[in-house]
């Protein structure tokens, strides 16, 4: 008997990439998808898995609708990634993002709870709520404090998993994930933003990018090597929490160098930074200690910063070539 696996946020980054492996592993793929916006499926197309999973509608709002799905899915497993997941975004839209982020968890829990209270349960945390860091490198241990509407958000969904693991007995376990991209990311994310602009001046479609803060550094590690460790938590006897990331920080002004020099052309010459880019509460460093993945989960990154902005301008260069043509 296979497993039977659901996913909140199928349709999003990690979704995506977390179904292809759970299928590869021959898991029954159920994802919740929330009708809103137009093409939601273009990254489960990308991977050539559209056909291959059971999506189920339903919304991190709606209670209802997750028992529902726990039910209709059987699932074994049930992985959280459903979010309001652009910090950018959750200054203007606050209260969204902490119903859907913060109550959103909750009610999956919840309905874990009421459903199947065996079902293992992983919740996407994230680097984010570190914010403010309180240690050079941050850790399991680390004190939290979130520096944006997003952060505070996801810190109430860590902390409810928490709180279900210790007062209902679930085997609820949460990645702290530091940032990770892929080709498949949101062009509204910084390293999308970087590699679809790099490709877009290669081909004489656009002259400058223009940024916030390019001297913030970031611990970017590749979203499908990611996916990977959220597996290997809920294969665990015990449910914890774990840090993932590469271990090495980076400032956005180099990764542009990166990307731009992939094709052939210098960071310097189109990058433009832009004041209205810079955010009302600015994270300047994060950079994650992911040993105790590492000693306990088996886990390690596989993919350097430069093999993936490879990847991704060059995903990017065959997109819109296939659009200029």
């Amino acid at each position: 008997m296979s497993k039977h696996a659901l996913i909140t946020g199928i349709t999003g980054q990690d979704g995506a990439y977390l179904s292809q492996l759970l299928l590869n592993k021959g898991y029954e793929v159920h994802g919740l998808l929330a009708r809103r916006g137009s093409d939601t499926l273009w990254r489960l197309r990308e991977l050539g898995i559209e056909g291959q999973v059971k999506l189920i509608d339903g919304d991190l709002m709606d209670l209802s609708s997750l028992i529902r799905a726990l039910q209709v899915s059987k699932a074994d497993e049930v992985y959280n990634l459903g979010a309001q997941s652009f910090v950018g975004t959750s200054w203007q839209q606050p209260v969204l993002t902490a119903q859907v982020d913060g109550v959103g968890a909750v009610n999956v829990l919840e309905a874990v709870r009421i459903v199947n209270p065996q079902a293992r349960f992983y919740q996407a945390s994230t680097s984010e709520m570190f914010g403010l860091i309180q240690a050079e490198k941050q850790d399991e241990k680390t004190p939290f404090y979130p520096r944006s509407p997003y952060g505070v958000a996801k810190l109430m969904a860590h902390w409810a998993t928490v709180n279900y693991r210790e007062s209902h007995g679930l085997h609820a376990s949460s990645g702290i994930l530091f940032n990770h991209e892929s080709p498949l990311r949101g062009i509204e994310f910084v390293t999308r933003k970087v590699s679809h602009a790099a490709a877009s001046i290669k081909l004489g479609l656009q002259k400058e990018l223009r940024l916030g803060n390019i001297d913030a550094k970031r611990d970017w590690g590749f979203a499908g090597d990611y996916v990977e460790a959220m597996w290997l938590m809920l294969q665990q006897d015990k449910a914890d929490d774990y840090v993932i990331a590469t271990g090495t920080t980076t400032t956005v002004r180099d990764m542009c160098e990166i990307a731009f020099a992939h094709v052939g052309l210098k960071a310097q010459d189109h990058v433009v930074v832009d004041e209205r880019y810079f955010r009302p509460a600015e994270v300047d460093v994060l950079l994650g200690n992911p040993a105790k993945a590492r000693a306990e989960l088996g886990w390690e990154p596989k993919t350097s910063l430069a093999q993936l902005i490879a990847m991704m301008v060059e995903a990017d260069l065959r997109r819109i070539g296939a659009i200029k043509e």
